[in-house]
């Protein structure tokens, strides 16, 4: 991924890529770097969330 993808952009991917996968009229192969991208796209979303919690955390501080 060359630029910062946003969750929303993310999200929406991942739904392609499950969507893709369950149609099973997919090459093993290609199956294997859906997942693969799922797998990337899900840890960056794990990683926007905890950012934008920690952020809203600190707010709550002040």
């Amino acid at each position: 991924m060359d630029k910062e993808i946003k969750y929303e952009q993310a999200i929406n991917r991942i739904e392609e890529i499950i969507a893709s996968l369950e149609s099973n009229e997919i090459a093993l192969e290609d199956s294997l770097a859906l997942f693969e991208e799922g797998t990337r796209l899900t840890k960056l979303c794990y990683e926007k969330i905890s950012t934008a919690k920690a952020k809203i955390v600190e707010i709550e501080k002040e």
